[in-house]
């Protein structure tokens, strides 16, 4: 999980901005390169985040709310080593 890639200095903070900066600007784009040797596909951590999911429907949802329940979801996800 992301998590676990934080202890091991492999992501940064930077790379999962940059990750839900990716899915903010198109929900669809697909798996988008994450760290120096790891992809992620920002779509299917947030429709396998439960909240997150359920939040992206909301027009009460605002971007602040909107991001960091993407940045959660992205946070759970196990990303796949390139």
């Amino acid at each position: 999980m992301t998590l676990d890639l934080f202890a091991t200095l492999d992501i940064f903070e930077d790379d999962v901005t940059a990750v839900v900066d990716a899915y903010m600007g198109d929900p669809t784009s697909g798996p988008v390169l994450f760290g120096e040797i790891y992809r992620i596909d920002p779509a299917a951590a947030v429709a396998a985040h439960p909240f997150a999911q359920t939040l992206m429907g909301q027009s009460w949802a605002s971007p602040e709310l909107r991001r960091a329940a993407i940045r959660a979801a992205i946070m759970l996800a196990q990303p796949e080593r390139v």
